[in-house]
C-alpha cells in the first residue's frame, strides 16, 4: 500500500518532560517526511528542554538531563524546523491531543509563527480506537505482525511504527479512503479552533466555549458582555495557542 498524497506528510513523535501540553517541553523529536512519490526523509533530534527532566519521564523514554545538556534548544532549531515542515500535512499516534499541542506551544515560545490551520492531521490512534481499541505496541503487532519491544517509547521507532500502522490500516479496511483529507476528518474527534479543545464551533461555524460557565456560548458574545473574561483567560493557565485564537476573536470586534 502506498499512501495517496497530494503534498508531503510528516509523521512525527515527541518525547517530553511530562504530559502537560502547556508547561512541558520537548526532549526529542523524530519526523518521517513522506513525499507524494513515497520517498521518505527521516530526521531525529534531541533537544535541551531548558528544564529538569523528571525521573518518571526518564523512566519511560530513557533520556536524562545528562543526555541533552549539550543539545540545542527548541528555539535554536525552530526556524529550520519550520522550513522542513513547510507545505506538509501531519500524522501521528495520539498526536491531535498531545504532540501537536506541545509542538505548537514550543513554536510560540520560540517566537516563530507557524500557521497550522491550513494543514490536515491524521491521528492513527483515533483510527485504531475506532476500529480495534488498542495501544501503539498492540497496534504494531496487530496490523504489522511485528514487535516494538525495547524500541517502544523511542521517538524514531514510534514514528516509523505509526507510519507503517496507517499503511496497514488502509490495506485492512476497505472503507478507509486513501486520501489525506478523508483520513484527517475520520481520525479527528470533532473540529475545534484550538488544539487544546477549549474553543469549538457551533453549527454556524462560529467559535464557542467548550468549557466552564459559558460552555456552548459564542466567544465573541461573551467577550462583549464580560470583557474581564478575556483578561482572565489571558492571565490563566491556558495554552499559548488558545490565547492566540481568543485574541484573534477579540480583535475582530475592535473597530479602528
Amino acid at each position: 500500500m502506498k499512501l495517496n498524497l497530494k503534498r508531503p506528510i510528516i509523521f512525527f513523535d515527541l518525547e517530553t518532560t511530562g504530559t502537560d501540553t502547556t508547561r512541558d517541553r520537548i526532549v526529542e523529536i523524530s519526523m518521517v517526511k513522506v513525499a507524494p512519490d513515497g520517498e521518505k526523509t527521516i530526521k531525529t533530534r534531541r533537544l535541551n528542554p531548558e528544564m529538569p527532566i523528571p525521573a518518571e519521564a526518564t523512566a519511560i523514554h530513557h533520556i536524562s538531563d545528562e543526555d541533552v545538556k549539550d543539545c540545542p534548544t527548541f528555539k535554536q532549531i525552530a526556524k529550520s524546523l519550520k522550513d522542513f515542515m513547510e507545505g506538509c500535512d501531519f500524522g501521528g499516534f495520539n498526536s491531535n491531543r498531545f504532540d501537536l499541542p506541545v509542538l505548537v506551544e514550543e513554536f510560540l515560545r520560540a517566537g516563530v509563527d507557524v500557521d497550522f490551520r491550513k494543514r490536515r492531521y491524521i491521528d492513527v490512534q483515533n483510527i485504531f480506537h475506532k476500529k480495534e481499541e488498542r495501544t501503539l505496541v498492540a497496534a504494531y503487532r496487530f496490523y504489522c505482525g511485528k514487535e516494538l519491544g525495547d524500541a517502544a517509547h523511542g521517538a524514531e521507532a514510534d514514528t516509523l511504527a505509526t507510519y507503517e500502522v496507517l499503511l496497514s490500516q488502509l490495506d485492512r479496511y476497505s472503507d478507509l479512503q486513501n486520501d489525506v483529507e478523508f483520513l484527517s476528518q475520520y481520525s479527528s474527534r470533532g473540529e475545534t479552533a484550538d488544539f487544546a479543545g477549549r474553543i469549538g464551533y457551533n453549527d454556524k461555524k462560529e467559535e464557542i466555549f467548550t468549557f466552564g460557565k459559558y460552555k456552548g456560548q459564542k466567544v465573541a458574545d461573551v467577550f462583549a458582555s464580560e470583557p474581564g473574561y478575556y483578561d482572565w483567560m489571558m492571565k490563566g493557565d491556558f495554552p499559548q495557542y488558545t490565547k492566540k485564537i481568543i485574541t484573534e476573536i477579540k480583535l475582530r470586534s475592535i473597530k479602528f
